[in-house]
């Protein structure tokens, strides 16, 4: 019995590998859960054409904004396990089942890291009629009106919204979070002077910049050379640190097969020194990992954005 068996494996194997060796051969699906226009979409965008000269099969990006991004990794979670449909995500894995009890899928359980593309720094811009002109007047501003100041983000527990709760726990301020469905309707809402504050991506803030809006804060650790301009939060709050990242998941079952072809091209469009440079005036790092390496961004996060939570008493709902 166990010879026979080792013989079907021996025949089986040699199958299973030709199959995944030939694996793209239809277009592979990128699933992005927000609005077109934001950091995710742009990003996506831009490694697109690059990916799809590595795979040598079609890429296609699709926007399926809703729910803080559940929506999107619900459809990727539910689609064959073949690799040709990939979610790309961010920070939003850890914090939306840290505050979210009802999600329409479970994340861990059901999505896998591939492989991360970049991490960047989120920057704080002001309406162009906002009485303040720099972080330090921003805080000042939201103690004098406590709870007046608006703030937009993504949508809530994105990695913005727990940005402005460490902005909020540290600075002793209290300002209302807006969430939208994507960084450039925040873009769009701050430029058109509704909201007060936009704690997006830079690429995302451009537009608004455009219409008026200030950017007066980065929640790097320090100032970036690509981005001088613009202080570190932690310059007026002392050790203030939280930077997003973005990166490939597939549905849990996925074979290794697609995962390695997949993150072979990831590694490829990443070292194009073109690609490296658009991402790198969008404000994003580029930063190639592994599944592996991914997962341990992913664990020290979680108990980063933890303890953010509980310290402002941000509750299950």
């Amino acid at each position: 019995m166990w010879s026979r068996r080792l013989a079907l494996g021996l025949v089986a194997a040699p199958l299973v590998a030709r199959a995944q060796g030939n694996w793209p051969d239809r277009p592979v699906r990128i699933v992005v859960p927000y609005s077109a226009g934001g950091v995710a979409d742009t990003t996506a965008r831009i490694m697109q054409p690059k990916l799809a000269e590595h795979l040598g099969q079609s890429v296609i990006v699709e926007n399926r904004t809703g729910a803080s991004g559940s929506i999107a990794a619900a459809a990727v979670a539910q689609s064959p396990s073949d690799g040709y449909t990939l979610l790309y995500e961010g920070s939003t894995y850890i914090t939306l089942p840290l505050v979210n009890r009802s999600l329409p899928v479970d994340y861990e359980a059901a999505l896998s890291p591939v492989g991360i593309s970049n991490s960047q720094p989120y920057i704080i811009g002001i309406r162009a009629g906002f009485p303040a002109r720099d972080f330090a007047g921003l805080m000042e501003e939201a103690r004098r009106r406590p709870g007046l100041v608006t703030y937009g983000t993504p949508g809530v527990a994105h990695i913005g919204h727990f940005m402005g709760e460490l902005i909020q726990l540290m600075g002793n301020v209290r300002m209302e979070h807006i969430p939208f469905r994507g960084g450039a309707d925040v873009a769009r809402e701050l430029a058109a002077e509704r909201i007060d504050v936009g704690i997006i991506s830079f690429s995302s803030l451009r537009p608004a910049v455009a219409r008026g809006a200030r950017l007066i804060g980065s929640t790097a650790p320090q100032r970036s050379p690509t981005m001088p301009e613009i202080p570190a939060i932690a310059e007026t709050l002392p050790g203030y640190e939280l930077m997003a990242w973005t990166g490939f998941f597939a549905p849990a079952a996925t074979p290794q097969g697609p995962r390695t072809r997949f993150l072979e091209a990831l590694r490829q469009t990443l070292e194009d020194p073109g690609i490296r440079q658009r991402m790198i005036e969008i404000g994003n790092d580029p930063l190639f990992g592994d599944g592996a390496e991914m997962a341990a961004t992913i664990r020290r996060g979680r108990e980063t954005l933890r303890r953010i939570m509980q310290s402002a008493n941000i509750t299950l709902g």
